[in-house]
């Protein structure tokens, strides 16, 4: 059934397509009507052709996605890194972010787990992004983030830079990566943060430790022990098969990247708020000038970018 809604959705855009066209030749043959003022038939059939235009560069686009994941869900976690309280802020400005960008594109977000602060910010995020191509679109936001502007929290107003890393993983089926329960330390506790009725009286937070790896994995996110258990061995499967996946593959950095510090120079963009706004990919080298924008979704240049520049063989783009 999951198959045949991923086949169902890669038709859609093409029979959507064929309809399009079909209303532009109707429009142009009453352009061509001797009896009529063709003024308005041509300027409707303009601005068909320009949605079909539209439509086709989204669909070249998805031409791109052809990795063995790049249909499955994706698991994203978040982790501040050099830059402390700032660091954690800009983390939760990461959350807002993708959840902003998930909205648009009409994916569903699971919170898997999330570890706030006291102060301000978050110490780490994990949530499963479930939509066509979730992975596909997303491996674009793996690496180091890294935000230069006025801090609030410094009553000097100076600029501050912050780091925060984004992984992401594909959702593999639990039949792709099976673990070994004896490998596995489970244990439970009480939840942080605010719950409902019992979430913080009871031990329903789950954190779960591959011991030959040294993976560990935690969700608190839900009232059930049970659920958080399931969840959090979702995405221990999901990170132990992409390290499986790396240790097959020619090249270590063919799905995930490579591993890097999350502070100076590991960067793979950049958002500027103070002296000027910019966010720039070091990657690509695309620049957008509207920062703010960009924080409420607006990822799709960044995401055609790197998908283009990946199906080139990292060859640099031209700004």
């Amino acid at each position: 059934m999951k198959k045949q809604g991923e086949l169902r959705e890669q038709v859609k855009p093409l029979r959507e397509l064929e309809k399009l066209i079909e209303d532009a030749e109707v429009y142009l043959e009453l352009a061509g009507e001797e009896e009529r003022d063709d003024r308005e038939a041509v300027g409707e059939a303009g601005k068909i052709l320009k949605e079909i235009k539209k439509r086709l560069d989204r669909l070249e686009l998805q031409t791109l996605l052809s990795g063995k994941y790049d249909f499955c869900d994706a698991i994203i976690s978040l982790h501040p890194g050099a830059g402390g309280l700032e660091s954690q802020d800009w983390a939760e400005m990461l959350l807002r972010m993708y959840n902003r960008w998930c909205e648009q594109r009409g994916y569903e977000v699971e919170l898997v787990d999330l570890l706030s602060d006291d102060e301000a910010g978050i110490k780490s995020a994990t949530f499963i992004v479930r939509g066509h191509a979730a992975y596909g679109y997303l491996q674009a936001e793996k690496g180091v983030h890294r935000l230069i502007r006025i801090s609030p929290y410094d009553t000097s107003k100076r600029r501050h830079t912050s780091f925060a890393s984004v992984d992401v993983v594909p959702e593999v089926e639990e039949e792709e990566y099976v673990v070994n329960p004896d490998d596995l330390k489970i244990d439970t506790f009480r939840a942080s943060g605010a719950g409902g009725q019992h979430v913080n009286k009871t031990d329903s937070a789950v954190r779960i430790t591959h011991l030959p790896s040294g993976l560990v994995v935690t969700c608190q996110n839900d009232r059930s022990q049970h659920s958080n258990r399931a969840n959090a061995l979702r995405v221990l499967q999901a990170k132990l098969a992409e390290i499986s996946r790396r240790e097959q593959a020619d090249e270590i950095d063919a799905e995930r990247g490579q591993q890097r510090e999350i502070a100076w120079g590991s960067q793979i963009r950049t958002y500027t708020f103070h002296p000027f706004t910019l966010v720039k990919d070091h990657r690509t080298g695309v620049e957008v000038g509207q920062v703010e924008a960009v924080m409420d979704g607006m990822l799709d240049p960044f995401i055609d970018a790197y998908l283009r520049w990946k199906a080139r063989g990292k060859i640099p783009l031209k700004k």
